[in-house]
């Protein structure tokens, strides 16, 4: 019977090695995976460049490998179908991230959204909404756009 209240347990809270180290990188990878890909999805039609955006961006951040970055993407592109809102994946950046990092995550994104050359309405409600549940300020949020805008060769106006 405790076996089987153990098992009851676990489908609702996930097994012990859920707080291992381990898969609290592997869940932190997957959140920061799953925002970039909601950026991405946010128009109707996913260009080339914006993939190739995402997988640049965890690159960066994780130092994974091509093959591993192919993964990672593929579950996020999964798991951002299903999600139904994004707090389980920003408050596990929350949790992980200092504020440079979360900032930096915000200039990702927005390099995601610039990739195709084109900002789509979708895209920026897409950051805006991110970047406030990350608590990342007005003023972050902007610099951040700035700066992924200049990266892509964007001429202000």
């Amino acid at each position: 019977m405790l076996s089987t209240l153990k098992e009851l347990f676990d489908a609702f809270t996930g097994p012990d090695d859920a707080h291992s180290p381990a898969a609290q990188d592997q869940a932190l990878r997957l959140a920061t995976a799953v925002l970039l890909v909601e950026v991405m999805r946010a128009e109707p039609s996913t260009a080339p460049s914006e993939r190739e955006a995402v997988l640049a961006a965890l690159r960066e951040q994780f130092h994974l490998p091509d093959e591993a970055l192919a993964q990672l993407v593929a579950q996020a592109e999964v798991e951002s179908r299903r999600a139904n809102d994004y707090f389980h994946f920003t408050s596990c950046i929350n949790e992980r991230l200092t504020q440079p990092q979360k900032i930096a995550m915000v200039e990702a994104m927005w390099r995601v959204a610039y990739a195709d050359d084109h900002l789509d309405a979708n895209e920026n409600h897409v950051i805006s909404k991110i970047a406030g549940l990350l608590h990342v300020t007005h003023g972050e949020y902007i610099g951040a756009k700035m700066r992924a805008k200049e990266a892509a060769g964007i001429l202000p106006g």
